[in-house]
């Protein structure tokens, strides 16, 4: 006698999953959804698969993904390799010439292209591009204030600060059924490479395609309160008052002020995501599930 193996979701349970979805379909069909892409997800295989999947299926049902990647890491493991160490100030890698070399190297080409594989085998059409591309970055040497004391200035080389955004290429894209991948590497007037936050360039390219949500990937479950719970909404006014009494510190505090001024300039909806979750980020779209946390301009 065989024993009977019960199937873990029943095909009623399949079609209410389905049918849930439904209306965030609807309501999001033509928007673009600005997806920054890094932590855990970028590294772990059945992360990297899982992100592709959802990164097509939203692409499939009508909506018009735009992804940005980070690459620390990558960078690290290249600048070993040619004995180089990296080094930071305040959070910002210092990049001289020969470091810029290996920036663009691993995002514009090892990185990026790692990425564009993954969503074409999933059964995309990704398209990587620099901020050069079109010129869709252009930047200029960041100034960087020392956070103690406001009259001194850091050197930290080929860092960029973002002057503008031209997203015209992008919107191209989009219309023609592709899945732009973005590295965040920008130029100058002299036609210079610049290295710039992943973080800050997908909140301002959210910005400029006035994006129906910002999703950022991370490898933390959200924003947490004192005793570890998740917050699945913040307004600005929540934010000020957990930055106010230590809630929010560290590195999360330009990572959420990105995200608040995304919100404040058109971006329905900023959401911090746990990328270690397979599937977070379709969850997190298309049902009622809150899987990190949602930021809101009001």
């Amino acid at each position: 006698m065989t024993d009977t193996i019960t199937p873990a979701v029943t095909p009623e349970q399949q079609a209410q999953i389905l049918a849930q979805a439904m209306p965030y379909i609807r309501k999001f069909h033509g928007k673009t959804l600005v997806i920054k892409y890094g932590g855990n997800a970028m590294t772990d295989p059945a992360l990297q698969q899982a992100f592709a999947e959802d990164v097509v299926l939203l692409k499939l049902v009508g909506l018009n993904p735009v992804v940005v990647h980070g690459g620390g890491p990558q960078i690290e493991t290249a600048l070993k390799r040619l004995g180089k160490k990296g080094e930071f100030i305040q959070g910002m890698r210092v990049t001289d010439a020969e470091t810029m070399e290996v920036v663009e190297w691993v995002l514009g080409g090892e990185v990026q292209q790692d990425i564009v594989g993954m969503i074409n085998r999933a059964g995309g059409k990704a398209v990587g591009l620099t901020g050069r591309d079109g010129g869709l970055i252009r930047a200029k040497k960041l100034r960087l204030v020392d956070s103690q004391d406001p009259t001194k200035e850091h050197d930290v080389g080929q860092v960029g600060d973002i002057e503008s955004i031209d997203p015209s290429i992008l919107q191209c894209l989009q219309d023609d059924a592709f899945i732009p991948v973005v590295s965040p590497i920008g130029f100058g007037v002299n036609n210079e490479s610049y290295n710039i936050n992943a973080d800050v360039v997908a909140a301002r390219l959210a910005m400029a395609l006035q994006a129906e949500k910002l999703l950022m990937l991370t490898n933390i479950r959200g924003v947490l309160d004192k005793q570890g719970q998740l917050l699945t909404e913040l307004t600005a006014k929540r934010i000020d008052e957990l930055c106010a009494d230590g809630t929010i510190s560290g590195g999360m505090i330009p990572k959420i002020a990105g995200a608040l001024e995304a919100a404040k300039s058109g971006v329905n909806a900023v959401h911090i995501i746990d990328g270690r979750v397979p599937h977070a980020m379709l969850l997190e779209v298309l049902s009622d599930q809150a899987f990190g946390t949602m930021i809101k301009s009001r």
